[in-house]
């Protein structure tokens, strides 16, 4: 079950909203997803409603997959995530947009950060399975 928060949605005249959801997966792995456009005017609350639902969590996965533009200040805001995550010990992966990956190709040549193509790669990481292959016994 996604629950959008209303609380998250940034009104802009000039440009389309921003809006921020969470899922929560028993037992304790939260998904948070954005749409529209994170900048300037809004990674700022994007990253506070970040921190607020990794707290008392193990895992969770960033959901950027409907960010249409994605600019420096939310890299910003996935730093801010990183460095809560490791001082907070909670495994975290990032499933980007087209938009996120161009900006991570400048801000992360070196792919520090933990990327996944899907939310459901992302969790089968965190669940410690590799999400490319499976092993199958043989039949005697």
């Amino acid at each position: 079950m996604t629950v959008f928060s209303t609380n998250a949605l940034i009104d802009r005249t000039d440009e389309s909203p921003a809006m921020f959801a969470t899922r929560r997966l028993p037992p304790s792995t939260e998904v948070i997803s954005a749409r529209g456009e994170i900048d300037a005017v809004n990674a700022g609350d994007f990253t506070d409603y970040a921190l607020r639902h990794t707290v008392k969590v193990e895992q969770v996965v960033i959901d950027l997959t409907d960010v249409e533009f994605f600019g420096t200040a939310g890299f910003s805001a996935l730093m801010a995530i990183e460095l809560h995550c490791s001082t907070a010990d909670v495994a975290w992966v990032l499933v980007p947009s087209r938009a996120v990956n161009r900006l991570l190709r400048i801000c992360d040549p070196d792919s520090a950060l933990d990327t996944r193509h899907s939310v459901a790669s992302a969790l089968s990481t965190l669940n410690g399975r590799n999400p490319l292959l499976q092993l199958v016994t043989k039949s005697r």
